[in-house]
């Protein structure tokens, strides 16, 4: 499906739909960022409760996780909404609709 890391190939080589036609935008981003952002914010105000550790201490530990969650999920993200669009019907060999 992806030619390179977020890159979609122009035609899918099993059932030849039109994926370079995928239109996915912002979604992959936007829904990135909510699944970070459920699974670092609670976790970073429990240590804050739980330990009150210094402030280079949370960086050190949550920027980096944040960093190695957004480009492990981003690219399956964007896998999932274009494989909603084309079950959708949005995505057809004669094109959208």
């Amino acid at each position: 499906m992806f030619r390179s890391f977020l890159k979609v190939e122009p035609v899918c080589a099993t059932c030849t739909a039109p994926l370079g036609q995928a239109r996915a935008d912002d979604a992959p981003p936007y829904f990135t960022i909510v699944v970070v952002g459920h699974v670092v914010i609670p976790g970073m105000l429990f240590v804050e409760k739980t330990w009150t550790p210094d402030l280079w201490i949370h960086t050190a530990i949550w920027v980096p996780l944040s960093m190695a969650m957004v480009i492990g999920l981003l690219r399956p993200i964007k896998g999932m909404t274009i494989g909603v669009l084309t079950a959708m019907g949005m995505l057809t060999p004669n094109g959208p609709g």
